[in-house]
């Protein structure tokens, strides 16, 4: 480690500001982008692990449900009901993992669009004030993605599906292992009446159904498109 110069004082204008020397060199500047850009990658990739184990967990815990609930006719019902509560608690904690990804994910596409494509293709840049956009990320990092939006994002992606087999699995057992009861009847829940139970599942289900496909035309900036043609790539 090189010698600090004894006059070295790190408070001084000089050195408070020197990465503001970047912003004129090119050379400078287009390094430093380099490690910032794989930087921001890594914090995306972390999070994104993050939010694929919650997904395994709610995959796992409806595959167990499922083989427990049919692996002999005796088996209650109501067993498929605290998954519907584990799914609903692993998207709850999805949604904030989600929102938190997108932050560095943005960023990551920010890069992407206005130096490596830029510089592989010089056509321009996609969005001009774009290290303005950067740099106020960057002193006050903020969550672009509103909760209603990423919960629907995560409930299309992967939750809606799971909770639908959950739901339809409940359904199943209900109407063909009754033991020559009415439906009604067979789906209480100790105390609880049938009448009281059904009802509710269905409201949560519809629920979830309008939040999973909300009408408003959602789109994540940088987000992955399907291309109309992609035999170029082939």
């Amino acid at each position: 480690m090189p010698d600090i110069p004894s006059d070295f004082d790190p408070e001084s204008p000089e050195e408070r500001e020197i990465a503001g020397q970047a912003a004129t060199d090119r050379g400078d500047f287009l390094s430093l982008m380099g490690h910032a850009y794989r930087g921001e990658l890594g914090r995306m990739t972390s999070w994104r692990t993050r939010i694929d184990r919650t997904t395994n967990w709610g995959v796992v815990v409806t595959a167990s449900l499922l083989t427990w609930a049919f692996s002999t006719d005796t088996r209650p019902h109501y067993v498929l009901q605290p998954g519907v509560v584990m799914l609903s608690v692993f998207l709850v904690i999805e949604v904030r993992r989600y929102r938190i990804y997108d932050i560095w994910r943005s960023r990551v596409r920010l890069f992407e669009e206005n130096v490596f494509a830029n510089a592989l293709d010089p056509e321009g840049v996609e969005q001009s004030q774009w290290r303005e956009l950067l740099s106020d990320d960057l002193r006050e990092p903020t969550i672009k993605t509103p909760t209603h939006e990423a919960l629907s994002r995560r409930l299309r992606r992967v939750y809606f599906p799971l909770f639908t087999v959950l739901v339809g699995a409940w359904v199943v057992r209900l109407s063909v292992f009754a033991d020559g009861i009415g439906t009604v009847e067979a789906a209480a829940i100790g105390s609880i009446p049938g009448g009281f139970v059904i009802p509710a599942v269905a409201i949560y289900y519809t629920g979830l159904t309008l939040i999973t496909f909300w009408p408003m035309r959602r789109r994540a900036k940088g987000a992955v498109e399907s291309a109309d043609s992609t035999e170029e790539w082939k």
